[in-house]
């Protein structure tokens, strides 16, 4: 008997059980029927206490979550202090607003400006366009060097009327807000032009 004949037995006893148990594997019955959609959807409703929403409570509930959506809105749009986002919160932040509304600024003028330069762009003379263009860098210029002035302006009130705050990000905070046209700041201005603050 040669050294090779125990290695082709052991290999064929190797190779037996491993074909038997795939047929196994493949001829195991599932041992039940795949259930249906709805037993399906019905063992996963869980919310069996409530009554099933119907199309008139749906309709009920989006309406008045609109109309919270609504009132939120308004309560942030006047200004309460419930209704505002973080970044709008607080006294110095009110005071600023409310010393940006006061005044009349050059940067809530840029936007109009800059429309304004966009139609002379299109006209088909090349003094027009070029004066839209300079008059464009200018107003822009202009705005950033009196919106530098102004946030200056703005910290040294805040470190006047609220000694020991952070004046960190206020300027900037105000600048931003004199950029926007008026009718288009939120929370809408609670003063009027000229005001004394």
């Amino acid at each position: 008997m040669s050294p090779k004949e125990p290695a082709k037995k052991t290999a064929a006893k190797a190779t037996k059980p491993v074909k038997k148990a795939s047929a196994k594997k493949v001829a195991a019955p599932k041992g039940k029927a795949t259930p249906t959609r709805k037993a399906a959807e019905a063992k996963l409703n869980v919310n069996a206490i409530s009554a099933p929403a119907t199309k008139a409570s749906r309709g009920r509930d989006k309406s008045a979550v609109r109309e919270a959506r609504m009132a939120s809105r308004a309560a942030y749009m006047r200004g309460e202090e419930s209704a505002l986002p973080a970044r709008d919160k607080g006294p110095v932040r009110r005071f600023v607003r409310d010393y940006v509304d006061s005044r009349r600024t050059v940067g809530e003028y840029f936007l109009p400006a800059i429309v304004v330069v966009l139609f002379l762009t299109v006209i088909p003379n090349r003094a027009v366009q070029l004066f839209a263009i300079l008059f464009m860098y200018a107003a822009m210029l202009y705005s950033i060097v009196t919106g530098f002035f102004f946030t200056r302006a703005i910290k040294k009130e805040v470190a006047v009327r609220f000694p020991g705050q952070s004046v960190k990000g206020i300027g900037m905070y105000g600048w931003l807000r004199s950029t926007q046209m008026r009718r288009m700041r939120a929370p809408a201005p609670q003063v009027s032009r000229g005001d004394k603050i």
